[in-house]
Formats: structure tokens, C-alpha cells, sequence
């Protein structure tokens, strides 16, 4: 057990440009990456990996995976050469139970990569990730990410990696700002995050607006595993809380006050 209970992140990741551009956003990972307490290790949840069931990477060297396409070379040519951490992964299945279990071949995925290229730019921390059941309910996927908040006491970021709107189909590069129903979806997940309303959270598809902010779970999910691991007294710091058309990069820092 570590002296410093270590804080939970939940970071919207946008495009995986992000990695390779200085934009306001990539700085803010660069910043919160520097004022973090060093992690022993890493365990992200992020949107870009869809399992049956609970799946966690028990690669000893994770490869890279450049999951997307009609992005420049140099996005391709991004390495985040990490170590996994298999006894870590033993860990996870061990705290999630019998439902759980380990990928040995699985690399990380841009949703892991993209934001850790600029918050721990060396590459010298174990990860592991762990995988999405997009089957499952806001409510299955909050009492599983309960059984993780031990790891915040063994030295272990939780990170958690997505958007709270998500929706690419829609999207337009052009626009100057987000569209109405983005950003008004991206106020009402704000308000009930101050308020602490995690069962509304929950249940995203009675939100207003959720039809078109989350025509797709995966993204949204991560957000529910953040909240699942904070605790009663934590402070929770939003950054980063803009809409890009169709896209929340809104994140939050949840730490001990």
C-alpha cells in the first residue's frame, strides 16, 4: 500500500491528431501528467476496446495499435512502447471475479496511447488495460468498476478514456463551436456531476438529448468507471470542458481534497 492514495481521470480523447498536435487540449494532458503523483502503474479503460465480459491486456510488452485510418503517416508512425504489467492483470481479474479475464495478446488501443503520448511522455510506466462490455447497463458497469477502488490505495491511475459526447456521424470539422445539442448535453452531464447524481449518470438513455450525444455507448461508458472510483470527501476538478462540434473533450480529475 502507497502513502498517497492516487486520483482517478476520466479524459476526453477527441481525434487521435491530438497526439501529434499542440493544442490546448494535449497541453492540459501534458500539465495534469506533471502535477500527478508518479503511478507504480496504469490501468485505462478505454472506449476503443469492446470485450464480452470483463477482458484486461496480460502482454508483458504491449504493442501499439493504430486503430483508425485516413490519418497523416506520422500519427502511424506514434510507438508507445510501455511494459504491461501481467501481475497487475492478475490483480484486476482477481478484484472483478470470475467474469473477468486476460487477454495475453491484446496491444494498447489509440484511446489508451493518444493521451498518455503527452501526459507520460516516457513511456516508463506499466499499463494494462481493461475492456468494455457495451452489452451491459450504466449500472452493471458502475458496480464494476466498484471492485477496482483498491487499486487507488497499490499506487495504480485509473484512467478512463472517452467522450461524454460522441458523435462522429454528425460531425463537421468546419464548425466553430458545438453544435446546440452537444453543448446542451455536455450541460446537463456538468450539472448532474456537481450535484453528485450518479444514478441519473447512469442511466444516460433517459438524458435529454442522449439519442444524438450518445448514438453509441462505448464512449460514455469510461466516464461511469471515473465516478465509480471516487470517494465520499474527494474533490473533482473539470478541465478541458469544451465541445468541438460533435465532440466533449470534457474531463475530470477526481483526487483526496
Amino acid at each position: 500500500m502507497t502513502a498517497r492514495t492516487m486520483p482517478v481521470l476520466f479524459v476526453g480523447h477527441g481525434s487521435p491528431m491530438n497526439t501529434i498536435e499542440h493544442n490546448a487540449w494535449s497541453d492540459a494532458w501534458r500539465l495534469v501528467g506533471a502535477a500527478l503523483p508518479r503511478p507504480r502503474a496504469i490501468l485505462c479503460v478505454s472506449a476503443h476496446w469492446e470485450t464480452a465480459g470483463p477482458q484486461v491486456t496480460g502482454s508483458a510488452s504491449p504493442a501499439t495499435i493504430h486503430d483508425f485510418y485516413g490519418f497523416p503517416q506520422a500519427l502511424f508512425d506514434v510507438r508507445y512502447p510501455a511494459p504491461g504489467d501481467p501481475a497487475l492483470a492478475r490483480r484486476v481479474v482477481e478484484l472483478l471475479g470470475a467474469e473477468a479475464g486476460i487477454d495475453p495478446e491484446r496491444g494498447l488501443d489509440h484511446g489508451v496511447w493518444s493521451v498518455l503520448v503527452p501526459m507520460f511522455p516516457e513511456a516508463d510506466i506499466p499499463v494494462v488495460q481493461l475492456g468494455i462490455d457495451t452489452r451491459r447497463d450504466g449500472a452493471w458497469h458502475y458496480a464494476v468498476a466498484r471492485r477496482l477502488g483498491a487499486l487507488r490505495d497499490e499506487g495504480v491511475l485509473i484512467l478512463c478514456s472517452g467522450n461524454i459526447v460522441h458523435n462522429l456521424r454528425l460531425y463537421d470539422p468546419r464548425a466553430a463551436g458545438g453544435a446546440a445539442w452537444a453543448v446542451r448535453f455536455r450541460d446537463q452531464v456538468n450539472a448532474l456531476l456537481r450535484d453528485g447524481n450518479h444514478r441519473a449518470l447512469m442511466d444516460w438513455p433517459s438524458l435529454t438529448d442522449a439519442q444524438q450525444a450518445i448514438p453509441t455507448p462505448e464512449h460514455y461508458i469510461p466516464l461511469l468507471y471515473a465516478l465509480a472510483n471516487g470517494r465520499a470527501g474527494d474533490k473533482v476538478t473539470v478541465f478541458n470542458d469544451d465541445v468541438a462540434s460533435t465532440l466533449s473533450m470534457t474531463s475530470l480529475l477526481i483526487d483526496v481534497a
